[in-house]
C-alpha cells in the first residue's frame, strides 16, 4: 500500500492550510454574527462570498470532484489526495463549503457528472459547481426503516410526459438553506419489480407546486443552518426530462453517490477530531485546579494520549480505503468504506466528549464549537447508513470468507 500523496496535493495542502488559517478561522465569529443579524438560521451570510472568491483564487474549488469539472476550477484528484485536503476543512464547520466542497451538493454533483443528461448538466450542475445555488438529497422517509432503502414508499408515477410524485420525506439535510434549489428524490417507479429495480431518481425543483416543508428537525435543540427537513410531496409534477439516467436505475445511482460521500464525511470527521484535540490541549494547559495546571494530571494526560492513538488508527484506515477506491474501485473497497464509516464518527465523538469534559461547563456552552460539533457528528453514526447496517455487512463478508475459504489476509 503507497499512501504517498502527489506533488499536487502537498501543494494543494499547504495552500489550504494557509486558507484556513488566514481567512477561515477569522471568519468563523463573523460568519456566525452575520447569521444571528439575519434573523434567519438558514440564510446565507456575505462573508461566505468572500471566502468563496478568494478559495477560488486561490485555486481550492471543488477540491472532491475526482473527474471532470475541470473549467470549474476542479484539479480531478485522487480520493487518496483528496483526503488530507477534506480533513483539513473538516475542522471548520465554514471550509467545506467555501471551497464548494459541502455535502449534500458533493454528492449530488457526482450524480449529475455520472448520470445527469447534457441538458441536466446545464441547468443544475453548472451552477452546482460555480457555487451559485445549493441542493438538497431526499431519501429518509419517517414511516419506514430507510437503512433500508428497498422500504421507501414515495412514488414517482408516469403521465405522459411527466413524472408525479406523492409520499413523505425527512431529514432532508441543506433542504432550508437559502440557496437550496433543486432536490434529487428517490422514490419507487415500479413496485412490483425486482427489490433492488423499483426505485428510481428524478430532479424536482424546491418550488414545485405540491412540495411542502412541513417543518425543520432540530438535533439535540441546535437548530443546524443546513436545516433537515420533513418534506411532503403532493401530486408534485415535473417534465419526464427529470429523470436520472434510466427507471429502476435509482438504488444503483445510490451506491455510487453514498460510498464516496462517506468517505469524505470520515476524512471530515477526523478533522474535527484533531481540532477538539488542539482545543483539549489547551484547554488543560492554562486552566489550574488544585494547585497545579489540569494537564498534570494522569487522567487527563490519558485522555490526550488516547486521542492521538485513535486519530491515527482512523486516519491510516481512511486512507487505506481511499486507496482501494483508487486503485480496486469502490465494489472491492465496500468492507473498508463500511469501516470507516463506523469508526471515524465513533473516534471523533469519543475526543470531542473528552475535550468537553476538560473544558467543563464551558464545554457544553456555545462559547466553544465543541457542543455543536458533537451534535454534529453524532448524527452521522445515523446518516448514510447507521452503524449497525455497515457492521453486519462487514460481519456478512467475514462470515462469507470462511464459508468460501477465502484468506482472510488482504
Amino acid at each position: 500500500m503507497d499512501f504517498e500523496f502527489s506533488d499536487r496535493c502537498h501543494e494543494l495542502r499547504e495552500r489550504l492550510l494557509a486558507f484556513m488559517d488566514e481567512h477561515v478561522y477569522p471568519a468563523e465569529a463573523v460568519y456566525h454574527e452575520q447569521l444571528v443579524a439575519s434573523g434567519d438560521p438558514h440564510a446565507h451570510p456575505r462573508v461566505m462570498e468572500e471566502l468563496k472568491d478568494k478559495a477560488r483564487e486561490l485555486g481550492l474549488w471543488n477540491l472532491f470532484l475526482p473527474h471532470g469539472g475541470e473549467e470549474f476550477g476542479a484539479p480531478g484528484l485522487s480520493n487518496l489526495d483528496y483526503a488530507p485536503l477534506a480533513e483539513i476543512m473538516g475542522r471548520s464547520h465554514i471550509a467545506s463549503e467555501a471551497c464548494n466542497c459541502a455535502a449534500p451538493d458533493t454528492g449530488n454533483m457526482e450524480v449529475l457528472t455520472l448520470f445527469g443528461t447534457p441538458e441536466q448538466k446545464e441547468r443544475w450542475l453548472r451552477p452546482l459547481l460555480e457555487g451559485e445555488i445549493r441542493s438538497a438529497f431526499a431519501m429518509t422517509e419517517p414511516d419506514v426503516a430507510s437503512s433500508d432503502a428497498t422500504n421507501i414508499e414515495l412514488r414517482i408515477e408516469r403521465d405522459g410526459d411527466e413524472y408525479v410524485l406523492n409520499g413523505r420525506k425527512w431529514w432532508i439535510s441543506g433542504s432550508l438553506r437559502e440557496r437550496c434549489r433543486i432536490l434529487i428524490v428517490m422514490g419507487k417507479t415500479d413496485p412490483d419489480g425486482p427489490p433492488f429495480k423499483q426505485q428510481s431518481m428524478i430532479l424536482v425543483p424546491k418550488d414545485a407546486p405540491g412540495v411542502t416543508i412541513v417543518r425543520n428537525l432540530p438535533v439535540f435543540g441546535y437548530v443546524d443552518q443546513e436545516g433537515h427537513a420533513e418534506i411532503t410531496f403532493e401530486d408534485v409534477r415535473v417534465p419526464a426530462a427529470n429523470l436520472i439516467s434510466e427507471e429502476g436505475h435509482g438504488f444503483l445511482i445510490a451506491q455510487a453517490r453514498l460510498g464516496p460521500g462517506r468517505i469524505h464525511h470520515c476524512m471530515r470527521s477526523i478533522g474535527a477530531a484533531e481540532r477538539a484535540l488542539e482545543l483539549m490541549c489547551a484547554r488543560a494547559a492554562s486552566r489550574v485546579a488544585f494547585g497545579e495546571p489540569i494537564a498534570n494530571r494522569a487522567n487527563i494526560q490519558d485522555w490526550i494520549a488516547e486521542s492521538r492513538i485513535e486519530i491515527e488508527m482512523t486516519r491510516l484506515l481512511t486512507l487505506k480505503a481511499a486507496w482501494l477506491m483508487d486503485t480496486v474501485g469502490n465494489k472491492h473497497a465496500r468492507t473498508e468504506i463500511s469501516a470507516i464509516k463506523v469508526a471515524a464518527p465513533n473516534v471523533a465523538l469519543k475526543v470531542i466528549d473528552r475535550a468537553i469534559q476538560v473544558h467543563g461547563g464551558g464545554g457544553v456552552s456555545d462559547d466553544f464549537p465543541l457542543a455543536m460539533m458533537y451534535a454534529h457528528l453524532r448524527t452521522l453514526r445515523l446518516a448514510d447508513g447507521p452503524d449497525e447496517v455497515h457492521k453486519r455487512s462487514i460481519a456478512r463478508r467475514e462470515l462469507n470468507r470462511v464459508a468460501t475459504r477465502e484468506p482472510v489476509a488482504r
